[in-house]
């Protein structure tokens, strides 16, 4: 009788590094399929293979309008797909709304302030009658040095 595999246990290098490569294959295929669909689908958009199995594509767009227009036609571009070698057995096409990608402004480095301005802020914190706009003075005046 063998003993029961503990399925919580880490795997094995070898199995980490199959896993790796595993992924790695499909993201490409995924990738490739990419090329394929893009010139066939609504424009203008970028379509995006997520997953293909079963006969069942998953892709995703950032245009509602085109996701939508999409949905309409599918049984034409499931037609139009399946004849490509590598869609034959497509059946059905999923489409989700990706998010946009947003680019982060850089953050503005803020300039430190000159001993005698750190003075007045600790100055201005004696005066002041409520104590948290004088622990915020305190603070601005030791944070930005």
């Amino acid at each position: 009788m063998s003993q029961p595999r503990n399925l919580f246990q880490s795997n094995p290098p070898q199995t980490k590094a199959a896993n790796i490569q595993q992924l790695t294959k499909q993201v490409q295929y995924w990738q490739m399929l990419t090329k394929i669909i893009q010139p066939l689908l609504p424009q203008p958009e970028q379509w995006q293979v997520v997953c293909y199995q079963h006969g069942v594509l998953i892709i995703t767009g950032e245009n509602q309008a085109m996701i939508s227009q999409l949905g309409y036609l599918q049984k034409h571009y499931v037609a139009q797909l399946s004849q490509k070698d590598e869609l034959r057995d497509l059946q059905k096409i999923q489409v989700r709304l990706r998010t946009k990608s947003i680019q982060k402004r850089p953050v503005n480095k803020v300039q430190p302030i000159s001993a005698e301005t750190q003075q007045m802020l600790q100055s201005a914190a004696q005066f002041v009658n409520d104590p948290k706009l004088s622990q915020a003075l305190r603070n601005l005046a030791s944070v930005i040095k």
